[in-house]
């Protein structure tokens, strides 16, 4: 249980928290070996947004959806009217814009690093095409993820594709209005076999350092080599100003995007303890954005959204009730064990109770997930969507 001064830490610290909502977990989603279909799947991009909306609605710290381009506007500039009509109708606002630059066929040699010029100019085109609409949607980031790689040895000029990355995304950058970011995310693999163009956290420092102030580091929790120490980065990119925001998920293995915390929350409970540090050490705030990127393929995927969001809001206030100044003092004495009893006694203290507070002062239920299943949404969804998607299960087989 809480303290009272920790209650209102608690309350304080969730007051300035909030988590954005991807569109394309909300629709039909797959591993590479098969879709589990499930009848209450968003299938059009309107529907995507009305399910973000409810999970909103029994969270109240999910206000904004990433939307991924050629999944949710189909005719690019001339979809985002449409779009920002459905979102501001459902009281939710549009968040970063996801390019998509490795589902095309012409990129099966990859995208801004494939050999041929002609496609490294239509994957560019189509990330320009995405800042306009960033900037006709109102939102600030553009969150870039590559596919590039190559899988077998003598295949690929290594060096020539790192120069046509960096050329491409300082074309890139110098196209963002003063307003946009461009968040560059990592992965050390998937799914080429013998290396990834953006592989790891220090490559995409060095693209964001070639093209200028608004570029970022994206960090996702899952892309990381087992035994990665995440928070390690996270400091070296808070120290360096170089980190734009996250990812969230979990992962086993490595890249398996699972739910926020299902294998390891004392992990990200680390990761968020050095956001709250910095914070607590420097007195300024993080401008770092907080984006849910799973893979909602076997849980109903409303109510693992708001098993996230739930899971995300617990951890960050346990974070938040880390002691920093006694903490600080422990790691100056070199305090082994203190600094580190300092780090479990915050992880250990139940601070849902804390969060029902605050969700009762916010006019919102106690319990997301079964104020959910209460509302009748899910099942009305289903019966509704159901014949679209079992026309899914005929298509994919």
């Amino acid at each position: 249980m809480t303290t009272a001064a920790q209650t209102e830490k608690v309350h304080k610290v969730l007051d300035a928290f909030v988590i954005e909502l991807p569109s394309w977990g909300f629709a039909q989603t797959g591993t590479r070996f098969g879709k589990f279909i499930q009848a209450a799947a968003a299938t059009s991009t309107e529907e995507k947004l009305a399910d973000a909306a409810q999970v909103h609605h029994v969270t109240g710290c999910c206000p904004s959806v990433a939307t991924h381009v050629l999944w949710d506007y189909p005719e690019g500039l001339k979809s985002t009217g449409e779009v920002m009509a459905s979102a501001a109708k459902l009281g939710i606002r549009l968040g970063a814009i996801n390019p998509n630059v490795f589902q095309d066929q012409i990129y099966k040699n990859g995208s801004l690093g494939n050999p041929d010029p002609a496609i490294r100019q239509a994957a560019l085109d189509h990330i320009l095409e995405s800042i306009e609409i960033g900037k006709q949607t109102g939102s600030r980031d553009l969150s870039l993820w590559f596919a590039d790689g190559s899988s077998f040895p003598g295949s690929n000029s290594i060096r020539h594709r790192k120069q046509y990355f960096t050329e491409a995304l300082q074309e890139v950058h110098a196209h963002l209005s003063p307003e946009q970011r461009m968040l560059v995310e990592y992965k050390p693999f998937e799914p080429y076999s013998y290396f990834t163009d953006v592989g790891d956290w220090g490559m995409s420092l060095l693209l964001c350092r070639h093209c200028g102030p608004q570029a970022k580091v994206l960090v996702d929790t899952g892309h990381h080599l087992p035994g990665q120490n995440i928070e390690q980065i996270v400091a070296w990119l808070l120290s360096e100003d170089m980190l734009g925001g996250f990812h969230l998920n979990d992962r086993r293995y490595a890249d398996d995007d699972l739910t926020l915390g299902s294998i390891d929350p004392y992990q990200v409970f680390r990761i968020f303890n050095e956001l709250i540090a910095f914070e607590w050490e420097t007195g300024k705030r993080p401008d770092v954005a907080y984006m849910i990127d799973q893979s909602h393929n076997l849980k109903e995927k409303m109510e693992e959204m708001i098993q996230t969001a739930m899971t995300a809001q617990e951890l960050w206030a346990k974070a938040a009730l880390v002691d920093q100044e006694k903490l600080a003092g422990f790691q100056k004495k070199g305090a082994l064990l203190d600094g580190e009893e300092c780090l479990k006694d915050a992880f250990s203290t139940d601070v849902r109770p804390a969060i029902r507070e605050w969700r009762q002062s916010k006019g919102l239920a106690t319990e997301p997930l079964q104020a959910f299943r209460a509302s009748g949404y899910l099942d009305r969804t289903a019966r509704e969507r159901g014949p679209k998607n079992k026309g899914a299960v005929a298509s994919f087989a």
